[in-house]
């Protein structure tokens, strides 16, 4: 039983650092690690970063080209720029197209990792008490909550084990973030103070040496 409860713990753990985590900067991640390894994309990728870099070369020289004392220059790039922006538009399209499939892929596993496995939890555990309470411990309407929804009478359920886990890791994350925080703000005052003290502790010298 031990076993059971340590692994529904860290199953909540799990799922709590997975939804607390910036989806975006995953998701980028992630994406960088699928280009690595999937040359189609990577290709794609490469492919659009070198269309930009081109229409941004394009551009710098079309912005220092004089479209009236070089007509005939700035008109040549001016073709050139407009026919490299369709083209980077086009691949941007496409990449964004397959950014889009990408994310929508991950937002589906993220859903299993976490949902998922919650709801697996509950069909496979809802009848298996998690631990007994003592008899005649507490009344006989919270023994039924705390059993909910179909565990044993006076046992806790997998799914009060499971939010007390969820509540117990957000108390201790909220506490940590908050003693970083007393800390950090404890050593930013003693820093701002220590020059306040440095100069009264030298005007107080000062005020002994005119006196002297």
């Amino acid at each position: 039983m031990p076993s059971i409860l340590l692994s529904i713990f860290l199953i909540q753990l799990a799922i709590y650092l997975i939804e607390i985590v910036a989806v975006s900067t995953v998701n980028n991640q992630l994406w960088k690690i699928w280009n690595s390894i999937f040359s189609s994309s990577s290709k794609d990728s490469a492919e659009y970063q070198e269309l930009k870099n081109h229409a941004l070369k394009l551009r710098r020289e079309l912005n220092v080209t004089s479209s009236q004392d070089e007509f005939a220059k700035w008109a040549k790039l001016r073709r050139q720029y407009d026919k490299a922006a369709e083209k980077l538009e086009k691949a941007k399209t496409s990449l964004d197209s397959t950014r889009s499939k990408f994310d929508s892929k991950i937002m589906v596993a993220r859903w299993i990792c976490t949902k998922g496995i919650q709801i697996i939890l509950q069909f496979s555990y809802q009848k298996r008490p998690m631990f007994y309470l003592p008899k005649n411990w507490i009344p006989y309407y919270a023994e039924w909550v705390l059993s909910f929804p179909r565990a044993p009478l006076g046992s806790i359920s997998q799914q009060i084990w499971s939010l007390s886990c969820k509540a117990f890791i957000t108390l201790m994350l909220d506490l940590s973030l908050y003693f970083i925080a007393f800390f950090s703000d404890t050593k930013l005052d003693t820093r701002k103070q220590s020059p306040g003290q440095v100069s009264t502790s030298i005007d107080s010298i000062d005020t002994v040496k005119k006196e002297s």
